[in-house]
């Protein structure tokens, strides 16, 4: 029997997943996340395309493993969404906060990421508009060469992600991940009102975006494409997508950081 004929249909794992929501049988547990675990080499390969070679992709997967565990454990068949869409946040979201425990990006860098992003919030908030290389560089008191420079830099470290981008609550003390704003998390009634209100101004501030960072950021996280996928559409390295790429991030979580600028 070949291995594609090996596969479980999808009537069955339904029926699957049907049992183990009754049953909660640890062998029916064992073989969801079976079935499931290529999801996790999918997301863990996506992540790694961002980060240092130092990381291992094989670590990424042990801990992109235990988001799927921790969605499978919490996933209701009956909400009417895809237990994909469900999982790969989780998963991309363990993969994260596992890096972020360990700590691997110098202070330094952290630092200068969050330099870039805060020019980009002060000049879009006094310009109205996306600002300009040359008009952040000035900013930060740079040449443009160097900033672009500094984009490879931030971008080598991996360390600016959408998931990390949106802020919400009266305060803007809770963080919402573009995953969250997707997967149901059985949230009330003001955090539901909190989740829809970030997608609007996810969209709406990725709409602002110039076309280029638009389309790499559609291409990346809503079409799925690798970064060395996009480089070939866009004719250009892999390596400048990784720029572009952080640029864009930059570029939006500056915005979404601007100082309630309606409400001024």
């Amino acid at each position: 029997m070949s291995e594609e004929q090996a596969k479980p249909s999808d009537s069955a794992i339904d029926q699957m997943w049907a049992r183990y929501t009754e049953s909660r049988s640890v062998d029916l547990r064992n073989r969801l996340i079976l079935h499931y675990a290529a999801l996790v080499k999918y997301v863990a390969g996506r992540v790694s395309a961002g980060l240092p070679h130092t990381i291992e992709q094989s670590d990424l997967v042990s801990y992109g493993m235990f988001g799927l565990i921790d969605a499978i454990d919490k996933f209701d068949p009956g909400r009417g969404y895809k237990f994909e869409t469900y999982a790969i946040s989780r998963i991309r979201g363990s993969i994260i906060d596992e890096l972020r425990s360990i700590d691997w990006v110098p202070r330094s860098m952290r630092a200068k990421s969050r330099a870039v992003e805060k020019a980009y919030a002060k000049l879009e908030h006094e310009l109205n508009r996306t600002p300009s290389d040359t008009e952040v560089a000035e900013e930060l008191g740079m040449s443009e060469g160097d900033l672009q420079s500094l984009f490879g830099q931030i971008s080598f470290f991996g360390i600016v992600a959408l998931e990390e981008t949106v802020s919400v609550g009266s305060d803007r003390s809770e963080t919402v991940t573009l995953g969250d704003t997707i997967a149901d998390k059985e949230l009330g009634p003001v955090g539901a009102f909190e989740v829809e209100e970030t997608k609007q101004m996810l969209a709406a501030a990725i709409n602002r975006l110039p076309e280029r960072e638009k389309f790499v950021l559609t291409l990346y996280y809503y079409e799925g494409l690798t970064l060395g996928q996009i480089g070939e559409v866009l004719h250009i390295t892999e390596s400048r997508v990784c720029q572009i790429h952080t640029k864009a991030v930059l570029q939006l979580r500056g915005k979404l950081a601007e100082p309630q600028r309606e409400h001024a």
